[in-house]
């Protein structure tokens, strides 16, 4: 992942943090996405609730509760091709550029879902 995002010259948009596994000895990094974007399409996506004052959380009031069945707008996205949706950092969203980089590259692991 690491020599990928740099051949694509999206290493700005993250960070990698060394880390060592226990009993493995090929190099392990942690990948901290710097971009959170307000891009959530309410009005397209499938569920939408927002964390209320009766809900017993103040300091979530306002932020997304539930999402279901996202959908973004692509208008607010720019040039990013990694990020977590604003109110919802459950999930990260990346460009289709990105996906088929990483699909070629042979990565394994990320689940890909059309927002």
């Amino acid at each position: 992942m690491v020599s990928l995002f740099e051949r694509l010259g999206l290493q700005h948009q993250v960070q990698f943090f060394p880390a060592q596994v226990e009993g493995q000895a090929e190099p392990y990094f942690i990948l901290n996405i710097l971009r959170v974007i307000r891009c959530i399409d309410e009005a397209r996506s499938e569920e939408i609730h927002h964390w209320k004052p009766e809900d017993g959380n103040p300091e979530k009031v306002g932020q997304y509760r539930v999402v279901s069945g996202m959908r973004i707008d692509p208008t607010q996205v720019g040039d990013a091709h990694i990020f977590r949706p604003w109110g919802w950092r459950v999930v990260i969203v990346v460009s289709e550029y990105l996906k088929q980089a990483m699909e070629e590259e042979g990565i394994t692991g990320p689940r890909f879902i059309e927002v």
